[in-house]
């Protein structure tokens, strides 16, 4: 990339009660190994439980939260993206970053958020499946393209077994890695290709 660690803006990850833990830890662990810093944002500053038990403190508050300061704003699934407006506050601020030209990535629970917001109604996209988004009687179901993970502009959607192909966009996206390196991390990762580790090792993004 053509800037430097200490000049790249924070990746924002939102975190919430009923969080799914495992969404976004390959994106988000290369991304600070690349240099960028990650900021927690949750709905207020109180700590928010994952649906795997963990306690988490954000390190700011949605209202605090600015498009034109981030590099990405991350939404993980969530239980409460289903099971209340709760989260309807996150969705709003993922179309205030589009709008501003901020990338916006998002899996499971929350392509439905993004659905309700109309955010998918033009753009390609995917999720879990095709009618789980169509129970959110959003106008998007033309755009809907069954595969791991897709990038449309500055929106990364993913479903929630595709972990590591919504890493692989995003770090695609901030020009983290390409090409020959990429596709070897996604190699390793996803199918543990020991061949792809020589390529990494190599190019020094182990």
């Amino acid at each position: 990339m053509s800037t430097t660690a200490t000049s790249r803006k924070p990746v924002y990850l939102a975190i919430y009660d009923t969080l799914a833990d495992w969404e976004t830890g390959h994106a988000t662990a290369h991304l600070a190994r690349a240099g960028y810093e990650i900021r927690t944002v949750g709905p207020s500053t109180r700590p928010v439980t994952s649906i795997g038990g963990l306690r988490i403190q954000p390190d700011t508050a949605l209202a605090d939260v600015r498009a034109e300061d981030g590099a990405l704003l991350i939404l993980p699934g969530a239980d409460l993206w289903d099971t209340s407006d709760d989260l309807a506050p996150f969705a709003r601020t993922a179309g205030e970053f589009l709008a501003a030209g901020t990338p916006v990535a998002a899996i499971c629970g929350a392509t439905a958020g993004l659905a309700r917001a109309g955010l998918l109604d033009d753009r390609a996209h995917t999720s879990a499946v095709s009618f789980y988004l169509a129970a959110t009687g959003y106008a998007g179901g033309d755009r809907y393209v069954d595969t791991d993970a897709v990038t449309d502009g500055g929106l990364i959607t993913a479903g929630p077994t595709e972990p590591v192909a919504f890493a692989r966009e995003i770090l695609r996206l901030l020009g983290v890695y390409d090409g020959e390196v990429l596709d070897a991390w996604y190699r390793l990762f996803h199918d543990s290709d020991a061949e792809a580790y020589a390529v990494l090792d190599k190019a020094g993004a182990l």
